[in-house]
């Protein structure tokens, strides 16, 4: 056998690959896992540069200026630390606005939220005329916030239409300053929001209960369970995770409402700290008072509220749903 048969076939009759050859199989693998890699990239650079540049960057700068005395003209240069911080929680119209939010929040979970499913579990049965009643209590959310505000402004003046039909039904002692009174604004304003946003709540409601098996409710129907037994025992632990994702979003709007609240509200009565909310008392002071220095930090603190309610809420109330939904990667 000649050098050159050798080296084709050494001893033992088994070849040995030139020396730097590669498998073609795991460079097409890797030219796969780079053109993934190339994919990725291309896709969620355009979403993470918009990302960046209208949330990282306004966040960034909010935080910057609430670090001065500002004005909004010129380069801030009078520095004072955490002073606005502190003068914030210093006031008492602050602490009011802080108050109304909580109220807001826990108003809208504790209304809205019996409201809405005994409305979405009503028309969820076969009716005539269930269409249009779903289109009914959709219509208040679909209007825009502003006309909301302007039409239950004008429906609640004083001798406005709502005292009017009051007095027509002979109950002329319950008529109020429904929102100049100091006391009950805030409880006005809190019916005007959930007549808003219920609407919202009970379409959700209404695509959870689509997703609950209709034979489960029969087979509990068949073994003699009452209708009210089976929306107890059937259907709301199968609607939990649509209940917590809808508390979820009315935390967080309640939080940071605005539109309805800065249109309906009366300046001197907000003012006042009756019926504020974090968010008016920010436009307020930093747009109004052109104090943007303090303006910025009010945002601040308003969006580490809002930050730390939604990672306490995920954390304790939606674990379960999200655990359920995130796949590990096996050893």
């Amino acid at each position: 056998m000649t050098s050159t048969d050798q080296t084709r076939f050494p001893a033992g009759g088994v070849s040995t690959p030139p020396a730097g050859h590669r498998p073609a199989g795991r460079a097409s693998r890797r030219a796969e896992t780079r053109r993934k890699w190339y994919e990725i990239v291309g896709l969620t650079t355009p979403a993470i540069a918009v990302y960046v540049m209208f949330v990282l960057v306004p966040m960034g700068f909010a935080v910057y200026y609430s670090l001065y005395r500002w004005r909004g003209v010129g380069p801030p240069t009078d520095y004072v630390g955490l002073r606005n911080y502190t003068l914030a929680f210093q006031d008492p119209i602050f602490l009011d606005a802080l108050r109304n939010n909580a109220i807001i929040v826990f108003g809208s979970l504790l209304i809205q939220g019996p409201v809405a499913l005994g409305i979405a579990l009503l028309l969820n049965r076969r009716f005539r005329g269930r269409a249009l009643f779903r289109l009914l209590v959709f219509v208040p959310y679909v209007l825009a916030e502003v006309t909301v505000g302007i039409m239950w402004k004008l429906i609640l003046v004083e001798d406005g239409t709502f005292d009017a039909l009051l007095k027509s039904l002979g109950l002329g002692g319950l008529v109020q300053a429904w929102l100049a009174d100091l006391d009950v604004v805030i409880w006005t304003l809190l019916f005007i929001l959930t007549w808003k946003y219920v609407g919202f709540a009970i379409i959700l409601l209404l695509a959870g209960l689509s997703n609950v098996p209709h034979e489960l409710t029969e087979a509990a129907a068949i073994d003699g369970a009452s209708w009210w037994q089976t929306q107890r025992h059937v259907t709301l632990p199968l609607l939990g995770p649509t209940i917590r994702i809808w508390a979820f979003l009315s935390m967080i709007g309640s939080l940071q409402v605005f539109d309805v609240i800065w249109v309906t509200s009366v300046p001197a009565v907000r003012s006042l700290g009756a019926s504020g909310t974090m968010a008016t008392y920010m436009v307020d002071n930093g747009f109004f008072a052109r104090l943007w220095g303090y303006g910025n930090a009010v945002a601040v603190i308003l969006f580490v509220i809002s930050f730390v309610a939604a990672l306490l809420f995920q954390r304790f109330i939606l674990r379960r749903d999200i655990e359920g939904a995130i796949t590990r990667r096996a050893n």
